[in-house]
């Protein structure tokens, strides 16, 4: 059976999912999207990812003509077709049709909006298992004030330039330096470190992800850890005890490898694995049932 995707408000098969060749998405990345994920019928925080959406909508001042409820139904009437219960989805907005001009007031019409229910496998799980090997690529994460990192726009150059460089190297994922030569964030996730029984992450030149967010409140929650967004240099992370990275299609994969430093006992370490079922637990409760 053929997918059945959303598109401007009806549902239609993957095949018959189109947009114009005008369509400033395609034609100048101007647009926002998501990536969501479903477990056992429940959308893992929906209105948190919609809330994103929104306000990378509304700082790019692109009107979605959905109130931020009937977003939710439209994402949840996706699943529903495809009788999917546990999947990724994909929602993306864009400013709709224009010329071959830059000026966004040439886009007359309303938003593009597509929304795709489907399955995604980003790592293998034997990566799960033994750790990742990573590395630092020389392109670094765009300039807050350039393109802002907490937008997240149909315009990621900036990280398919660093995943290049990752694929270059030979890596299944890398480290981005913001500006000032800080640990920003990975090509697709946000990282994490552990040491001391402090739990740390970057404070600038990243996304705030929902994955991520979850992560810390169970740590500071359920492991009692002292959680803290700081400023963290490569240095510190090579000598931490345990790395390990976050996001909607990764959810939780250690890291045991960066730059050629091992980590810690170069195996997933204790603290990943209990926030890792911890995770596992909460992703099917926490959220929007359907």
């Amino acid at each position: 059976m053929s997918l059945k995707i959303y598109l401007n408000g009806k549902l239609v098969a993957r095949e018959d999912a189109k947009v114009s060749v005008y369509d400033h998405g395609l034609l100048y990345g101007d647009g926002a999207f998501e990536g969501i994920r479903a477990y056992g019928s429940v959308v893992f925080r929906l209105a948190q990812h919609i809330d994103r959406l929104y306000e990378t909508c509304h700082t790019l001042l692109i009107n979605t003509g959905l109130t931020k409820q009937e977003m939710i139904e439209a994402v949840v009437a996706t699943l529903k077709a495809n009788n999917l219960t546990d999947a990724y989805v994909r929602l993306v907005v864009t400013r709709g049709d224009g010329d071959l001009g830059l000026d966004p007031r040439k886009c007359r019409g309303s938003a593009n909006i597509i929304i795709i229910a489907d399955n995604i496998t980003l790592y293998p799980e034997e990566f799960y298992k033994a750790g990742l090997t990573i590395v630092t690529v020389p392109t670094v994460r765009n300039h807050p004030e350039a393109i802002n990192p907490q937008l997240k726009s149909l315009n990621y150059l900036n990280n398919v330039l660093a995943k290049i460089e990752a694929n270059n190297a030979g890596v299944p994922e890398a480290i981005m330096l913001d500006g000032s030569g800080y640990v920003a964030e990975c090509t697709g996730d946000n990282i994490f470190m552990v040491k001391g029984g402090m739990l740390k992450t970057p404070v600038q030149g990243r996304l705030r992800g929902i994955t991520r967010d979850a992560v810390m409140e169970l740590a500071a929650d359920v492991l009692k850890l002292d959680v803290q967004e700081a400023l963290i240099t490569r240095h510190e992370f090579y000598n931490a005890e345990e790395v390990f990275l976050t996001g909607t299609a990764a959810e939780l994969i250690p890291v045991v490898k960066i730059d050629g430093r091992v980590i810690g006992s170069g195996k997933p370490g204790p603290v990943t694995l209990r926030l890792l079922g911890l995770f596992q637990q909460a992703v099917r409760k926490d959220g929007v049932k359907f």
